[in-house]
């Protein structure tokens, strides 16, 4: 494949109050990606009261303002993009070497859709075993921490995410993947930050997300999900 035949991938990070994880985010996805031109770096703020903004932009991002909420900000950043494969990916988590490369070879072989298996910067035992999971394609074992990536076209005809959904919203649409597409979990690890678990206690915080997943699958709207989670779960 000629260089200039490589398909663009465009990386859309959702921001609120960022500026520690972006200075070394970006740096570290030019440097490990194996095709750093083809990769446009999109990130999406909410409303941060840091410097988060600057730092993106002084670090060659393309930055753009949005309203909160996560599924808002994604599907923001989708519109914005020039690639023909779209790369969510969460300020706090670091891909792998040759993510770029990883994430075309998939494409090319018709897995329109994926993510990566997961590690946390834990030597947490309890969260290895979650992480272990995360190797196997089903449904329940998928998260947005694993990071997510689509083609454009697939994205675009399922109409992105549902912004109803102020938590939840990469299982949600993962869920839509899985009906109509190939999807696909690379063997290679994602590594992710556990502060969230260190906020929140790792039994704790793993109860609750699993009473979400229930609460999902048993039909609990969009409303009743996030009143859940604000009501037991700490933010970062």
């Amino acid at each position: 494949m000629k260089k200039s035949d490589i398909p663009e991938i465009s990386v859309i990070i959702p921001v609120i109050n960022e500026e520690d994880n972006l200075s070394r985010l970006i740096p570290y996805l030019k440097t490990v990606a194996e095709s750093p031109e083809k990769i446009e770096l999109i990130v999406v703020d909410g409303g941060s009261a840091d410097h988060s903004v600057e730092i993106a932009t002084s670090l060659g991002a393309v930055v753009e303002n949005s309203p909160r909420g996560r599924a808002i900000q994604l599907n923001k950043g989708a519109r914005l993009a020039k690639g023909d494969i779209l790369y969510f990916l969460h300020a706090d988590s670091f891909p792998p070497q040759a993510y770029d490369r990883l994430i075309r070879k998939a494409n090319s072989q018709k897995s329109e859709a994926g993510c990566f298996r997961l590690e946390f910067d834990s030597s947490s035992r309890f969260l290895g075993v979650f992480a272990w999971f995360s190797r196997f394609n089903f449904l329940l074992c998928r998260g947005g921490d694993q990071s997510l990536f689509v083609s454009k076209q697939l994205f675009n005809s399922l109409g992105g995410f549902d912004e109803r959904y102020r938590v939840y919203e990469d299982n949600e649409l993962i869920g839509r993947i899985y009906r109509v597409s190939k999807f696909k979990v690379l063997p290679h690890k994602i590594k992710t930050s556990a502060r969230k678990y260190r906020a929140n206690g790792f039994l704790k915080l793993q109860y609750h997300f699993a009473r979400i997943h229930l609460m999902y699958f048993r039909g609990s709207r969009p409303e009743v999900l996030f009143a859940y989670y604000a009501r037991h779960i700490k933010p970062n």
